[in-house]
């Protein structure tokens, strides 16, 4: 290093602050260039930093700013002879700028370095605005406003709040963990309503159905989703008898509850989700389960049928099961049980639509029967829910968790006991909107602590997706997330007491002395969140590895898997036209070019075989409180027997749901990969999605 070095202390970056000067960040870009063109040589970038550090010590008192010492590089490494090192180093400069115009074409400085996608999702949902729609808050203020919010609770116990405050602020803005939509928006604002999750009932009159929708349209204003169990309104043509007519039926009522959402969300930050369920006996189960079949009906739910496990064997050996009227609780007609699954796996395979749900194996595991019986679930269908319950939900980022190669328990651990004190916090501060949901989400304090980024984690530990050993990692890392989770939990409550319904409850039998929250964990799909952390949604598998971001209109951006591309780099076969034919093709599972362990590591979504899909959700399942949302992707000429083999395989590995889709099965989809049928008469020759797509699949998740 220069003797020149000591005389240089700082550097002006481009918003004119000033940071200490580190020449080790001149050799490490150099580094990154000469990766990127395979002629990785130490000495050379050394000697380039050099040269640029005695240029720089020789003009002085001239300023030294970014963009100089950056001109001295491309200078220096042109005079070294690295020509190809040079055209590389421009071109991630050029890079570079375009991305700090279109952060500032969206009007907002990035304080912490992420994606123009997360800062395209921040500035659209998240980040406070002025009455003229002008952004006030940088991502980082956005952090601290949501940590202030929270750690306000420990007060109410005579805990340490800044200290809380503190915690969380480094959690956050770290990305190692990020709250459910609703508290990233409203922590700290004049609606102040936390919570992800709704589950209204819908009563058989006309004053309990309009009230639920009232309260629908109340929760939707704030961030949230809704689900309804529609089971409990008597069949189309059955008698009114106040006016001697004959009533409609649950599918009309379930068109206004969707015209309602259509509406509301039009105003929102957020689009408004619901979760339709009709119970497999009810009369009216056919017509619900091809409800969304032309495409054009409840576009703002997702629709399931619960199914008991005596439907299920029936199905499975052709038996004839009972139709019963819930008005009069009395059989009205039998049907096929055989031929009802049939029809259900047949519209799943046109439409996506319906999902299942297996009630009997969400009761097993509801922690309070003494309180209700769960009829419904939240939007997609990863939280059980009693009649008024609600539950806030948190991700935790465990790409975060991986050091040299392995899982760090220890780092993993602590982020979960911070995570579940925020999340228990999240009860105590929220404004609910309607009486009825605070008073039994107090009671009985359900939170939902899951994870994301889980294929990032299976890649950096060099294990396959669809491997026995991604199974066994996924169980033994939600394994560790569920136990370590239900001890934080537990001392939560010896400081601050149980959830008031602990007396009558599983736990309470099960032996435990204490338990905050009567459930603690949940895999929900991450959506934006997973954005702003930069990884992929859920336990997804990773959804394309090239492909270009639909970011605003008329912008689109070319994003790359950044584990692959180091995994390309480090073993020299990495070009731009490489990313280019990827973004073409849509995977690299046929691609001899790349070696072949490569390509085992990094599967997407349509790679993985159906069966894998369900057995990783059954992984995780096994160890979590709640329920797991996993989209069953298959590819556009799945057969029907494939997705009719998936909702049984389900069934029977004891998943609590099943939603699954197939490529090209819905009407303008968000996903289009080039060389797959999408429904366009001329599709793009490209893999592209939109600016808030991560791999969901299903219509609430784009």
């Amino acid at each position: 290093m220069s003797p020149r070095t000591a005389t240089i202390t700082e550097i002006t970056k481009r918003d004119g602050t000033k940071e200490a000067f580190d020449p080790s960040r001149i050799t490490n870009a150099i580094r990154k260039a000469q990766e990127a063109v395979g002629q990785v040589d130490d000495a050379a970038a050394q000697a380039v930093t050099d040269a640029v550090v005695d240029e720089l010590s020789r003009r002085r008192p001239i300023e030294v700013t970014v963009e100089g010492v950056q001109d001295l590089v491309e200078k220096h490494v042109v005079q070294q002879g690295l020509l190809e090192v040079a055209k590389a180093y421009i071109l991630h400069r050029h890079l570079r700028a375009e991305v700090r115009e279109t952060k500032k074409i969206l009007g907002v400085r990035d304080d912490l370095k992420l994606t123009v996608n997360a800062v395209k999702v921040l500035e659209r949902r998240y980040l406070l605005k002025d009455p003229q729609g002008n952004v006030i808050e940088t991502p980082r203020q956005l952090m601290r406003r949501v940590a202030r919010g929270i750690a306000a609770a420990d007060r109410l116990y005579g805990e340490d709040a800044a200290a809380a405050e503190e915690s969380f602020f480094q959690m956050l803005s770290q990305l190692e963990f990020l709250p459910n939509s609703p508290t990233l928006m409203n922590a700290e604002t004049r609606l102040g309503q936390l919570a992800g999750c709704f589950v209204l009932p819908v009563g058989d009159s006309i004053v309990e159905i309009f009230g639920s929708l009232k309260m629908m349209a109340l929760i939707h204003q704030s961030g949230g989703g809704t689900g309804f169990s529609f089971s409990r309104l008597r069949p189309k043509g059955d008698i009114v008898a106040s006016t001697g007519g004959e009533a409609s039926g649950p599918i009309s009522f379930m068109g206004i509850f969707d015209a309602a959402t259509n509406v509301i969300k039009q105003g929102g930050r957020r689009r408004g989700a619901n979760m339709a369920i009709l119970r497999v006996d009810h009369p009216d189960v056919l017509e619900f389960i091809t409800s969304k079949l032309e495409g054009r009906r409840l576009r703002n739910f997702n629709i399931s049928v619960t199914a008991s496990d005596a439907f299920m064997e029936a199905a499975k050996r052709g038996e004839h099961y009972d139709l019963v009227n819930p008005r009069t609780g009395k059989p009205v007609a039998r049907m096929n049980a055989r031929h009802v699954f049939d029809l259900i796996t047949t519209s799943a395979w046109q439409c996506g639509d319906p999902g299942m749900v297996f009630i009997d194996e969400v009761n097993r595991y509801n922690p309070t029967p003494q309180a209700g019986t769960i009829e419904s679930t939240n939007p997609c269908g990863e939280q059980p829910l009693l009649p008024y319950e609600s539950c806030n939900l948190g991700s935790i980022n465990l790409r975060k968790a991986v050091s040299h190669g392995q899982i760090d328990y220890d780092k993993l651990g602590e982020i979960v006991d911070k995570a579940v004190h925020f999340l228990d916090n999240v009860i105590d501060v929220t404004r609910f909107p309607v009486p009825e949901t605070e008073r039994i989400t107090k009671a009985n304090r359900k939170i939902g602590l899951g994870v994301m980024g889980f294929a990032e984690m299976l890649v950096m530990l060099g294990v396959p997706y669809n491997s026995e050993r991604g199974l066994q990692t996924g169980e033994e890392v939600m394994r560790f997330v569920n136990e370590r989770s239900h001890q934080a939990s537990r001392q939560i409550a010896l400081r601050r007491g149980s959830f008031p319904n602990f007396g009558a409850s599983t736990w309470q039998q099960a032996g435990w002395d204490a338990m905050r929250n009567s459930t603690v964990t949940t895999v929900a799909p991450t959506g934006t969140i997973s954005i702003i952390a930069g990884v992929s949604s859920g336990i997804e598998p990773l959804f394309a590895l090239t492909f270009y971001r639909n970011i605003m209109e008329g912008t689109r951006m070319l994003e790359e898997n950044e584990l692959f591309k180091e995994a390309a780099v480090r073993r020299g076969f990495y070009s731009r036209e490489l990313a280019a034919d990827i973004a073409r093709r849509g995977s690299i599972a046929g691609m001899e070019s790349i070696p072949e362990d490569v390509r085992k590591l990094f599967v997407t979504a349509f790679d993985v075989p159906t069966s894998w899909h369900v057995r990783m959700q059954a992984a995780f399942q096994k160890h979590t409180d709640n329920a797991v949302s996993k989209t069953i992707n298959l590819p556009a000429d799945s057969s029907v027997s494939d997705v009719r083999d998936a909702y049984l395989l389900a069934w029977e590995l004891k998943c609590k749901g099943i939603t699954i889709y197939r490529y090209g099965s819905v009407a303008g989809q968000v996903l289009e990969v080039a060389g797959r049928p999408s429904g366009a008469a001329e599709p793009e020759p490209f893999t592209q999605a939109p600016a808030e797509f991560t791999g969901e699949c299903r219509e609430c998740a784009t």
